[in-house]
């Protein structure tokens, strides 16, 4: 334990400092003050660690990531053996640290009758002292197998599951649709929540160690027909998450200026790096609406701000959450609480329990192209969504940006190929040990468990390349995997 009365003496939660809002907008980079020492505060919330005999922490991370005990390391300053606790169980600490909304927080045992430990800053810290110091180093396996395996996918999941391949000592195809590996952690998270030279870092480190990376390659597509993996390769693991994005079909959806959030957030990701854009989307000097208030929600709006947006409103049909935990969600469960987001902090506004009924068109921002939305305000009454009569308005939107999330995988192409079963919420079936109907392909991520978390991601690249491994080598599988990642009954 790093301190046994830390808890008494450092009630509060504190959190590293962020660069002031006027500040941070003016460009794009990660919004923690990067100048500030912030070892002190780490300190001192790492010191508030209780080490639990039972940490509900461990049970709240899908990783079941030892928390207490880098907490401890952390505290005591031991940074080699605290990045060694950190990697046991997570192979992109950095990712998690800056995008996972830390579920292992609302599990801390402190957070009962404190506010909980800052757990995500001191992972945060850990590792990104760890690369500074040169302790995270290629771990290349003493010797080859001599089975391959084909990872379709560069998102997180598909990731996690290449690293722990390759490491086992099998050879390892990542196949990406796109130019780069990444998946959305490329161009789908703004470079002000991820610096893309922290991506750039852990793959370079892969690639030492053995992972062998193909960009442009759209696997179920033509040339890239799917089947012909099974051929070339002892296994195959489909890590493609869902790319359908939910649309909202109501009159005037036909409009241009109506886009998916990725494509927006893509084609800005692409601009700040001046690469080549296809169709380009900007908020610059317009009035944008975002639909959908979640993280990505959050995303558009961060990045409308650094556009130059005229202004920005966010639409959320559900009622505003409370600030505190409510008695239908009890500790440890990971509530959903109002949070005000750093974009949030940034810009904009957001109406809740608001509807959105029509796409207009004035022909002020051209022929055919959304200038207005028509919005309802809703309520639920016996369960029901309704709407409140005489709550129409209409507000004006020359970019419209659809962030209500992810409903599935295509029948077409990798699946029909390879003749995978769908569920019913287009998902890709597969068993409690990520397989499929379809003897040596695999499915790990978003694609199998439905749209979830980062960290979640990670957890089922682990297992399902803990799975893989069995599978090629005929007995049980050494590589480390989270308990929690095979219950397919936490996905439904």
């Amino acid at each position: 334990m790093a301190d046994p009365k830390g808890f008494l003496k450092h009630r509060q939660r504190e959190l590293p400092v962020e660069r002031p809002v006027p500040v941070r907008i003016m460009d794009w980079k990660e919004i923690q003050d990067s100048k500030v020492d912030n070892s002190a505060i780490l300190k001192r919330q790492a010191s508030r660690c209780m080490d639990c005999g039972i940490p509900f922490c461990h049970f709240s991370c899908p990783l079941g990531n030892l928390i207490p005990e880098w907490n401890d390391l952390r505290w005591r300053e031991n940074l080699p053996e605290a990045i060694d606790r950190l990697h046991a169980t997570n192979n992109f600490p950095e990712f998690t640290g800056r995008l996972c909304p830390a579920p292992c927080e609302s599990g801390c045992v402190l957070g009962i009758n404190q506010e909980p430990v800052t757990i995500k800053q001191v992972e945060h810290s850990i590792i990104d002292e760890a690369w500074e110091a040169d302790l995270v180093t290629p771990q290349i396996p003493e010797y080859l197998t001599g089975k391959t395996v084909a990872v379709v996918g560069s998102g997180p999941a598909g990731l996690a599951a290449a690293q722990q391949l390759t490491r086992a000592g099998h050879t390892v195809a990542v196949y990406e649709k796109s130019d780069a590996p990444g998946g959305l952690l490329r161009y789908g998270i703004p470079e002000f929540k991820l610096e893309k030279s922290v991506l750039e870092r852990r793959l370079a480190q892969m690639e030492v160690e053995g992972t062998r990376f193909y960009n442009n390659a759209s696997i179920g597509e033509a040339g890239h027909n799917a089947s012909e993996l099974l051929q070339g390769y002892d296994a195959v693991v489909l890590a493609i998450g869902t790319p359908i994005g939910r649309d909202l079909p109501v009159p005037g959806r036909e409009f241009s200026g109506i886009h998916q959030a990725v494509e927006f957030l893509t084609t800005s990701t692409r601009r700040v790096h001046g690469l080549e854009i296809e169709d380009d989307i900007t908020a610059a000097d317009k009035d944008v609406v975002v639909i959908g208030g979640g993280d990505t929600g959050s995303d558009c709006i961060g990045t409308s701000v650094r556009q130059g947006a005229r202004s920005i409103t966010s639409l959320e049909i559900m009622p505003q959450a409370s600030t505190q935990r409510p008695e239908n969600w009890p500790w440890p469960t990971f509530p959903k609480l109002y949070k005000v987001s750093t974009s949030m902090e940034e810009g904009g506004q957001t109406l809740y329990s608001t509807s959105t009924v029509e796409f207009l068109s004035d022909g002020t921002s051209g022929e055919g192209a959304v200038s207005h939305l028509r919005l309802t305000d809703v309520e639920f009454v016996g369960g029901r969504l309704t709407t409140i009569e005489g709550s129409e308005r209409v507000i004006p939107a020359q970019l419209v940006l659809l962030a209500m999330g992810f409903v599935g995988v295509p029948n077409e192409g990798i699946v029909d190929q390879l003749g995978l079963n769908l569920d019913k919420r287009a998902r890709i079936e597969r068993n409690q040990d990520f397989t499929t109907n379809v003897p040596g392909v695999f499915v790990a991520g978003d694609a199998g468990r439905g749209q979830s978390l980062i960290v979640w991601a990670i957890a089922e690249g682990r297992a399902a390349a803990k799975s893989v491994d069995s599978y090629l080598s005929g007995t049980e599988s050494a590589l480390h995997a989270p308990v929690r990642a095979g219950d397919l009954s936490l996905t439904l």
